[in-house]
C-alpha cells in the first residue's frame, strides 16, 4: 500500500500528513495559532479535513500540541497521546525539556523567557497510549505507533512498514537547534533516547522524519550510537 508523505510546517514544528487510499492521519499539532496555515496546506493538497482520521502527538511539548485543539475541531479526528503527557494537553501545561549539550542548555534558557506568553487550549485526549505498540491499520495506514521515550518520557514515534520513521524530537536536523542531522540537544534522559533508537533501528527504521528539519538516513543515527 502506497502512503504519500506530506510535510506540514506549523510554526517551528514540522508536522506530517500520511495519506493512503483508505484514509489519512496527521502527526503532531504544531505551535499555537497555526490553524490557518493548516487549512491552507489542506487546500493545496486537495485533502478534505474529514479525510484525516487520527492525530498522533509524538509528545506533549508546547510546539507540538499548540494548534491541535482547533485541528481536532476542523477534522473531527481523535487525538492519540501517551498517558504520561496526557495532562499537558488536557490541563494546558507548558513543559520544556532540559538541554543535554552546552548549546541545548543555553537554548532552553532563551526559550524559557518566552514561555509566559505561550498558551495552549485545553483539549481532551481520546486515545491514551502506553508502552504497547498501536497499530494504524484501522486508520488505513500500514504502520504502527511505537513508544520511544527519552526526549520526553511520553514520546512516541510512528513507523510505517516501509521503514519511514516519524520521530518527533528524538532526532533534530534544523537550525537553530543544530546544523546537521543527529541526536537531540534537548532530552529528559539521553540513555533512554539511545535505547529508543536501538528499538527503532532493530524494527527496520530506514528514513528518519524529524519534527525539526528535513528527513535523513537512519544510518546517521546508527553511526552516532557507535
Amino acid at each position: 500500500m502506497t502512503v504519500r508523505i506530506h510535510p506540514v510546517q506549523l510554526g517551528f514544528d514540522r508536522c506530517y500528513i500520511l495519506q493512503a487510499a483508505d484514509g489519512a492521519i496527521m502527526i503532531d499539532g504544531g505551535m499555537p495559532k497555526q490553524t490557518r496555515s493548516f487549512t491552507r496546506t489542506l487546500e493545496r493538497l486537495s485533502i478534505r479535513p474529514g479525510n484525516i482520521r487520527l492525530i498522533v502527538l509524538t509528545h506533549g511539548h508546547w510546539d507540538h500540541i499548540g494548534s491541535v485543539g482547533e485541528i481536532k475541531k476542523l477534522t473531527g479526528a481523535p487525538i492519540a497521546l501517551h498517558g504520561l503527557e496526557k495532562d499537558w494537553l488536557e490541563k494546558s501545561l507548558i513543559s520544556l525539556p532540559p538541554g543535554v549539550t552546552p548549546w541545548g542548555r543555553l537554548f532552553v534558557n532563551i526559550m524559557a523567557a518566552f514561555m509566559p506568553f505561550v498558551h495552549i487550549d485545553a483539549t481532551d485526549v481520546d486515545i491514551v497510549l502506553d508502552e504497547a505498540e498501536f497499530s494504524l491499520a484501522e486508520y488505513g495506514i500500514p504502520g504502527r505507533i511505537i513508544y520511544t521515550p527519552g526526549h520526553s518520557m511520553g514520546s512516541v514515534s510512528v513507523m510505517l512498514d516501509t521503514g519511514d520513521a516519524f520521530v518527533g524530537d528524538l532526532a533534530m536536523n534544523e537550525f537553530p537547534l543544530c546544523l546537521s542531522p543527529g541526536l537531540p540537544i534537548l532530552a529528559e534522559d539521553m540513555q533512554k533516547v539511545k535505547e529508543s533508537w536501538k528499538v527503532l533501528l532493530d524494527k527496520g527504521a530506514k528514513t528518519i522524519y524529524p519534527a525539526h528539519g528535513k528527513p535523513f538516513s537512519a544510518e546517521i543515527i546508527r553511526n552516532a550510537l557507535l
